[in-house]
Parts: structure tokens; C-alpha cells; sequence
């Protein structure tokens, strides 16, 4: 089921990041198909791209805090349990993502691995076989050896200089959500 909910960020006096929810019922705030006890419940999945999204507008070192405006209020207090909810829910993400970093990283040290051995025999064998071989035929062979080694080392490459970093910025992102102040108020107060 797909929905759209009208989601609006704001500013306030002594918070200048605030992410406001405008919601109908608190039950639009977490996936509907998720059987998990409340308390564990996972985001709907737009709530979470809208919250995580405006958290990456600003500065990583920047509090953030989520407001949340319900049309209908439950006829026990929620608060403590959706706040917990939010809290949980940001908090699995964040082991997640430290999961995949760590992930990639160990993938990162066998590409190189793999990479540098598949680049030495690369090297070795052009010398071995073409040593100073004189012609085109033996440029085109050394040469092509010379860029399969280093085509090998493209994926370990592109790890450490490019994927990490994403990674690492997710990770502390839900690390940050799963800390922020959650304020709950009826539809139209502020």
C-alpha cells in the first residue's frame, strides 16, 4: 500500500532542525504489514525516507528533531511508545549500516587481495613470455596484460576511495535519529 503524507520540515527558536509529520492516525507513521511488537515496529517506509532525507540537509554534527501533529489521538497516551519505537527502529538501522560497512570493508581487503596477485602474475607473465620482444604483436600482448592487472584492481579501488564513505555518513546518520527528541502535538498546534 502506498501513500503519500503531507511531510513538512521547520525551523523553531533553539532547534533550527526540526522535521515536522503531519499525520492523520499514529498508525501511518509505522509499516502496517510489519507483525513485530509495537514497541519493535518498522517506519513505513516513506516516513523513513522523508525523516532520513531532511537529516541529510544538514550538517552532520546539527541536532534534529522530529514533530509530529496527529489529527486522531489514540485513547491511551502513545508518546513513550512511539518516541521508543522511532528510537528502536533508527537504532537497528545504524547496526545495519555498521554491519555493511564492515561488509564491504572485509570485501574491500579481498578484492585487493585478489587484485594485486591477479596484477603480479599480469606483470610477471608479460616479462616471462614477451621479456623484450620487439614487434606490435608483443606491445599489444604486454600492454594488454598490463591493463587486465589493473582492470583487477578497479573493485578494490572503487571501495576505498568511493563506496565507504556513504556508508560511513548512513551510519551516523541513524545513530542521530535514534537519539533526536520526538514532540507530539494535536493537528494545528505548534
Amino acid at each position: 500500500m502506498h501513500f503519500s503524507l503531507p511531510y513538512t520540515a521547520a525551523t523553531d527558536r533553539g532547534h533550527p532542525h526540526t522535521i515536522s509529520l503531519k499525520l492523520r492516525d499514529i498508525n501511518q507513521l509505522f509499516n502496517s504489514m510489519d507483525p513485530s511488537p509495537f514497541i519493535e515496529k518498522d517506519l513505513d517506509d516513506d516516513a523513513e525516507e522523508f525523516i532520513v532525507s531532511w537529516a541529510q540537509e544538514f550538517s552532520a554534527k546539527a541536532p534534529v528533531k522530529l514533530r509530529i501533529y496527529l489529527d486522531r489521538w489514540p485513547a491511551e497516551d502513545p508518546k513513550e511508545l512511539i518516541r521508543t519505537a522511532i528510537h528502536n527502529h533508527f537504532a537497528h538501522r545504524a547496526k545495519i549500516t555498521d554491519l555493511e560497512f564492515k561488509r564491504l570493508l572485509r570485501q574491500g581487503r579481498t578484492s585487493l587481495f585478489i587484485g594485486l596477485l591477479f596484477l603480479a602474475a599480469c606483470l610477471i607473465l608479460s616479462k616471462m613470455l614477451l621479456g623484450r620482444e620487439a614487434g606490435t604483436w608483443a606491445a599489444i600482448v604486454r600492454e594488454s596484460l598490463t591493463i587486465a592487472g589493473w582492470v583487477a584492481m578497479w573493485r578494490p579501488m572503487q571501495i576505498y576511495l568511493y563506496d565507504w564513505w556513504p556508508l560511513l555518513r548512513r551510519s551516523r546518520i541513524y545513530a542521530k535519529l535514534s537519539h533526536m527528541p520526538v514532540e507530539f502535538f494535536p493537528k494545528g498546534k505548534s
